[in-house]
């Protein structure tokens, strides 16, 4: 079950609107959708929360770049809304360097096998191959901007500890409580 809601900031405090992310596809999507609830190009913060497995927060000030924090990578990994927020910067990975390098050996047939010779147990890769961790595999945990929310009234400390009910627990550090749970 996921839930996700905008929080805008104004002049009067926060406005809160649950939000379909339907047609959201990409952190770009995302974004704008954020951009698009602003108020004066102030702070929106957008939560998507899978129950009891991740949550993360994607802050958007103004036309800055948005600042992302995901509790837990791997999970997140696993959910499509996940993988909006697990961009290949915050992986720190190169982007469509993925992509590339399966485009490569698809081209040229890097399997390790001639072609039309059978993959045989002398010609096969196997795990005892590796030379080490995945360079692509999604680390556990948290990653991200753990000072999304610091100047907002959660220090990093408190951000890394959330676990489940996180959401609700982050709105009442902003003074969001009330306003959250109308949409919830």
């Amino acid at each position: 079950m996921y839930f996700a809601a905008l929080l805008a900031r104004t002049e009067d405090g926060w406005e809160a609107s649950d939000t379909d992310l339907d047609d959201v596809e990409t952190l770009s999507d995302l974004t704008d959708l954020a951009r698009e609830a602003s108020v004066d190009e102030d702070t929106v913060l957008v939560f998507i929360e899978q129950e009891d497995a991740w949550f993360g927060v994607v802050r958007v000030d103004g036309e800055e770049d948005p600042r992302i924090y995901v509790s837990d990578a791997s999970a997140a990994a696993r959910s499509s809304y996940g993988e909006i927020l697990l961009t290949d910067e915050l992986l720190g990975r190169e982007p469509g360097a993925e992509d590339s390098i399966a485009a490569l050996e698809e081209l040229v047939g890097l399997d390790g096998t001639e072609d039309g010779e059978p993959e045989t147990p002398d010609n096969s890769t196997t795990d005892e191959d590796d030379d080490g961790p995945d360079p692509d595999a999604v680390p556990a945990g948290p990653l991200g901007d753990t000072g999304v929310l610091s100047d907002l009234g959660l220090p990093e400390a408190e951000l890394l500890m959330l676990r489940t009910e996180a959401l609700a627990e982050i709105a009442d550090a902003l003074g969001a409580a009330e306003v959250l749970e109308t949409v919830r």
